[in-house]
Formats: structure tokens, C-alpha cells, sequence
């Protein structure tokens, strides 16, 4: 178990069906499901959450920014990343969506009611 000291684990987890506490009384005998599930604190993304993607571009840009190049020991990452996230922070790197609403209204037009 990676975290055995944690009281309570948060996970976040998208809203996949076959993601549910159901899944671990499938995959552990039901002692071992209910120990888990009672520590876990689920969180679900929202269906059509932008900032998943979000938070993917930016680990994105962190691997490609920061992260590209063979790095010592934890500690020197750890300052690495830091200073990465103060900068990208203190420049308040903005999201640039390419999908606009117009591109959504030709794309998913089958959604959109007829006039």
C-alpha cells in the first residue's frame, strides 16, 4: 500500500462507469474493499470538465519545460519545480481554447435545435 499511514486517501476520478466503490468488492475480498473504500475520498470530475484538460496541459508543459532533462536527487527537483510553478505562476500562463463556439455549432450541429 503506497499510503499506509494516511487516515483518508482523496482520490479524483472521472466519471467512467466502471469507476465506483463497487470495483475494489470486485477486485478485494470484501474485508479488504471496505478497509479501502472507507479511507478513500472520492471526488469525481465533472462530465464535460475543461479543466482536466487544463490541468493536463499544464503537467504537459511541466515534463516539457522543466522535466525534459536528467535531474539529481529529489531535492534538486524539488526546487526545479518550484521555481517552474512560481514562474508559470507569476506569469499567469493563459489557456488558449482552438475550439471555438463556432467550430462546436458545425461539429455537434446535431445537437443544436433546429430553427
Amino acid at each position: 500500500m503506497r499510503y499506509p499511514e494516511a487516515d483518508q486517501v482523496v482520490l479524483v476520478m472521472d466519471n467512467l462507469n466502471t469507476h465506483t466503490i463497487t470495483s475494489l468488492y470486485e477486485t478485494f475480498p470484501p474485508a479488504q474493499a471496505r478497509r479501502l473504500a472507507e479511507r478513500l475520498d472520492i471526488h469525481y470530475t465533472p462530465k464535460h470538465g475543461s479543466w482536466l484538460n487544463i490541468a493536463d496541459i499544464e503537467l504537459s508543459a511541466l515534463n516539457s519545460q522543466c522535466l525534459d532533462r536528467r535531474i539529481p536527487d529529489l531535492k534538486s527537483m524539488q526546487r526545479e519545480v518550484a521555481a517552474w510553478e512560481a514562474a508559470r505562476n507569476n506569469r499567469g500562463a493563459p489557456v488558449h481554447w482552438r475550439f471555438t463556439t463556432d467550430d462546436a455549432r458545425i461539429k455537434l450541429a446535431r445537437l443544436y435545435p433546429k430553427l
